[in-house]
C-alpha cells in the first residue's frame, strides 16, 4: 500500500503504484528563525541553509509525505499531530517581530497519524494522538527552505519525556516501513547543542571530537550504530555537547537511525557555526 496526499488528508488510505523508497534524514535546524532574519555575521547560517535549500533535489522522488521529529516537543509517551491544519507555534524568544509572522501552510495528515500510532503500537509503543498540537519551529524552519511551497502533508512525532536512547531507536524502527510508501522521515534536532558552548572557542574541539564518534557510529553497519546510539552518552565529550537532561536535540538522530534498517548512514553536511561542529547524516 502507498501513500497519496489526498488519501493522507482527507482520513482515509488509498493504494496506487509503488513509489521510490525515501531515504531517512537527520538535519539541523540552526537557531530559532535565524534563517529569516539578520545575524552578526550576516554569513553565520548560510551554509547551513544552502544545505537545507538543496536536500528536496537529492531525493529520488517528491515525499508523499513527511514525518517530522523535532527536538521541541516532549510528552509522557510518543504523541503524534493528527490535525488537517495545524497552526505553528513560535517557541523561540527575543527575536524580530516579523519572525513571529512566518507562515508554512503545510497540510497535516490525519490517516498517516492513526497509521503511525498503530506502527508504534504493533511494537509495544503507546503513542497519543494530539488533534490541536501545531507545528514547532524545529519543524516548521527547516521546513520553509527544504519544500517552501508547503504543499507536502506533514505529521510531526514528539520526544518521549525519558529520552531513552532505546525507546527512540525502536520508535523509528516501527516507522521504517513507511519509506517504501514515499514518506520522508527526518530528524530535526542539533548534533551539538548546548546552550553554553556556541560562541565560546572552548567548545570547538570537543565537539569535533564527539562529531567524529557521532559520524563513525552512523556510518557503521547497522548492528554496530544501534550498539553505538544506544550507549552515545559514553561517548568522547558527550555530555559537553549534549549536557545530562538537555539531549533532546540529539535524539531525533536515534529515530532517524532505527527508521534505516539496514541502510547505511553517511555525512551529507558539516560546518564550524558559532565555533562548533555541526553535521546532517542521511541513511538510504
Amino acid at each position: 500500500m502507498s501513500l497519496t496526499a489526498e488519501s493522507l488528508t482527507a482520513g482515509c488510505l488509498t493504494t496506487e503504484s509503488t513509489p521510490a523508497a525515501q531515504p531517512v534524514l537527520f538535519v539541523p535546524h540552526g537557531a530559532g528563525p535565524c534563517f529569516f532574519m539578520e545575524w552578526n555575521p550576516q554569513d553565520t547560517w548560510h551554509g547551513m541553509a544552502h544545505f537545507l535549500e538543496n536536500v528536496a533535489d537529492s531525493l529520488p522522488t517528491r515525499p508523499s509525505a513527511i514525518v517530522m521529529v523535532s527536538g521541541h516537543w516532549q510528552t509522557p509517551s510518543f504523541s503524534i499531530t493528527a490535525g488537517e491544519t495545524p497552526e505553528l507555534i513560535y517557541d523561540y524568544h527575543g527575536f524580530p517581530d516579523h519572525t513571529y509572522a512566518l507562515s508554512y501552510p503545510a497540510p497535516g495528515a490525519p490517516a498517516l497519524a492513526k497509521r503511525i500510532a498503530a506502527l508504534l503500537a504493533e511494537a509495544g509503543l503507546p503513542s497519543h494522538l494530539d488533534t490541536a498540537r501545531g507545528f514547532d519551529h524545529g519543524t516548521f524552519i527547516p521546513l520553509k527552505l527544504m519544500f517552501p511551497a508547503a504543499d507536502i502533508p506533514v505529521v510531526q512525532l514528539s520526544l518521549r519525556d525519558d529520552l531513552d536512547p532505546a525507546a527512540h531507536l525502536a520508535a523509528g524502527e516501527a516507522l521504517a516501513t513507511l519509506r517504501d510508501e514515499g514518506v520522508l522521515i527526518i530528524g530535526s534536532g542539533m548534533s551539538f547543542h548546548n546552550m553554553r558552548g556556541y560562541g565560546d572557542a572552548r567548545f570547538t574541539a570537543p565537539s569535533q571530537a564527539f562529531d567524529h564518534w557521532l559520524t563513525d557510529a552512523v556510518e557503521a553497519n547497522s548492528a554496530a550504530r544501534h550498539a553505538s546510539l544506544s550507549q552515545w552518552s559514553q561517548a568522547p565529550h558527550a555530555h559537553e555537547c549534549h549536557p545530562p537532561g538537555d539531549e533532546e536535540h540529539l535524539i531525533p538522530l536515534l529515530v532517524a537511525a532505527g527508521a534505516a534498517g539496514q541502510d547505511t548512514g553517511r555525512k551529507i553536511y558539516s560546518e564550524q557555526v558559532l565555533k562548533t561542529q555541526l553535521s546532517a547524516y542521511r541513511f538510504g
